[in-house]
């Protein structure tokens, strides 16, 4: 290989971008065909803070982040599902997975990556089914991480000789705050600590990190690994933020804290490991570990203080502003009027997925002042609609040949749509949780995990149906569709699982009969609500057949 340096360095910033998207596409290939056996696990592994810290390893390994699973944990924590303690038990839990990860993909045998390409290809490209289809995306994806930290291994060998990099890492080594603030910045930017760990490792295997430094910057990866999540939930609700504060601040600080206890000692001795990489991220995996068994009992007085140095606003939330999109100056410009008033479905979209959270806690708590607050939502909701439909009525466009009526029908249905799913939520669900509270009434063990289950899948289709409105995917928009089919099959089991407990005479499945099944059914009426989404797409790029999804 040419030893210049700029070609060097290129080939080098090359391989180590392979790694970091390869690593994105495992995780985002995890997300998308088990993301809802992911989100279920997490849901219902809050049983004691053990589970909770093993379910949140397990997610980290599977998806190759634990930002990814802090991100999950987010939209359960906002519904009201998943409580602090148990949270921060998930993170921390999530921390040591990304940490198992990094060992996990260091070692392989050479047939492992043909192996995973060649059967990955023929998954993606071959296979017809969704599913197998994002198992083949996560097979290549592990081929191309191992591929990349080859092409570093290859990359990095001109400057194993080089005087002016011996010196720069020599420089490193005997600066660990410099170190440990590199990696930090490093591992934030890729968005991934397993990304940046792996490559250190392989830079320290490679004779070009010295020891010290791979170790300063291993930790320096775990403290710009917390804070991605901090970033990403800066304006998330106050119990959201506690937990990722409290991660940052013991996994930041212990970081730093460990970092400052290794320079007093001989690290090479004290840290076990048969080569220089095999020890970097052995530091990684003992850090994560210890500071799960450190935090872990300590989890309920931790979300205490936490809940002192951020509290809860106090008062009534303030009246939101309501700004429009729709700019009537515009109306005469029927490309840019039309944005406009797509960026107030999704406006609406928005407002009625965080109505949706809502909803479903009140059949756990019922609480009047939230059910209140819906209601006024609502409205809100009825009244963006009907400004919706009379702006579209007014688009007009100087050439006589400019087809906008068709354009302004779709987005008015769309609107007419989504402000019935909004009168679901608020009309049936609401309702339904009222009318429990009255009555005095609980749901059976297994049919209230069913209920939930179903609305964690309805709640994902609501965001799934923002996407498509945002991006106008027209594979998105064609998996929405199909998620509908899925829905309806899935609630006609759920009704005859239900159907089943009551000739099993349970007490609970009797008295809850018909708020159980009405609450299935809004929540696929809200589910096709959203759906419906997709179809003015579908039919306009021929998609659609008379009565259902064209044959791909």
């Amino acid at each position: 290989m040419d030893g210049s340096p700029a070609l060097v360095l290129l080939n080098m910033a090359a391989a180590a971008a392979l790694l970091i998207w390869a690593v994105r596409l495992v995780r985002t290939g995890f997300e998308r065909a088990f993301g809802d056996q992911l989100r279920r696990w997490l849901r219902r592994s809050t049983a004691n803070r053990l589970t909770s810290a093993a379910t949140g390893a397990a997610a980290a390994i599977l998806m190759q982040s634990s930002t990814a699973v802090a991100m999950l944990l987010a939209g359960f924590m906002s519904a009201g599902v998943i409580g602090s303690a148990a949270g921060l038990a998930i993170i921390l839990g999530a921390d040591l997975g990304s940490a198992v990860v990094a060992q996990i993909l260091s070692s392989r045998v050479s047939l492992l990556t043909p192996l995973l390409l060649l059967v990955g290809v023929m998954f993606f490209l071959r296979s017809s089914r969704r599913s197998l289809r994002q198992i083949g995306r996560i097979l290549i994806g592990l081929a191309l991480i191992f591929v990349s930290l080859d092409l570093i291994r290859e990359a990095s060998q001109p400057l194993a000789g080089s005087g002016s990099a011996h010196t720069a890492m020599l420089y490193l080594a005997g600066d660990a705050i410099s170190s440990f603030l590199i990696a930090a910045v490093f591992a934030w930017l890729v968005h991934s600590s397993v990304a940046a760990v792996l490559l250190f490792a392989t830079l320290a295997q490679q004779g070009l990190l010295p020891f010290e430094a791979a170790c300063a910057m291993v930790l320096g990866a775990n403290l710009g690994g917390s804070l991605i999540a901090v970033f990403l939930t800066l304006h998330g609700r106050v119990s959201i933020r506690r937990v990722v504060w409290t991660n940052f601040a013991l996994r930041g600080g212990g970081a730093a804290l460990t970092l400052l206890s290794l320079t007093q000692v001989d690290m090479a001795s004290l840290i076990p490991g048969s080569s220089v990489a095999q020890q970097t991220l052995n530091i990684h995996l003992f850090f994560n570990l210890g500071l799960l068994a450190i935090g872990l009992p300590f989890v309920g007085p931790l979300m205490w203080i936490s809940s002192r140095i951020l509290p809860d606003p106090q008062g009534a939330a303030p009246e939101n502003v309501v700004r429009s999109a729709l700019d009537h100056s515009l109306q005469n410009q029927p490309s840019r009027a039309f944005a406009c008033a797509q960026r107030e479905l999704i406006a609406m979209g928005n407002s009625i997925e965080s109505m949706l959270r809502e909803a479903i806690g009140l059949f756990d708590s019922y609480d009047d002042a939230i059910s209140q607050r819906l209601h006024s939502e609502m409205k809100d909701i009825a009244r963006m609609s009907l400004n919706i439909r009379v702006y579209l009525a007014g688009i007009r466009s100087s050439d006589p040949k400019e087809d906008t009526g068709t354009r302004a029908f779709n987005l008015s249905g769309i609107a007419v749509n989504l402000e019935a799913g909004a009168d679901v939520i608020v009309r049936k669900m609401v309702e339904l949780a009222r009318r429990k509270n009255l009555e005095r009434l609980n749901f059976s063990e297994e049919g209230w995990r069913e209920l939930s289950d179903f609305h964690d899948r309805v709640l994902r289709n609501v965001q799934h149906g923002i996407t498509v409105l945002m991006s106008e995917d027209i594979g998105l928009a064609r998996e929405l569709v199909e998620q509908k089919e899925k829905v309806r099959d899935l609630e006609q089991r759920l009704e005859r699982a239900h159907l089943k407990r009551l000739r099993q005479g349970l007490v609970e499945s009797i008295e809850t009969s018909a708020i159980h099944l009405e609450l299935l059914r809004a929540s696929k009426m809200l589910n096709t609500s959203f759906a419906m989404i997709a179809y003015p797409l579908l039919e306009q790029h021929g998609e659609l057949l008379e009565s259902r999804l064209a044959e791909s």
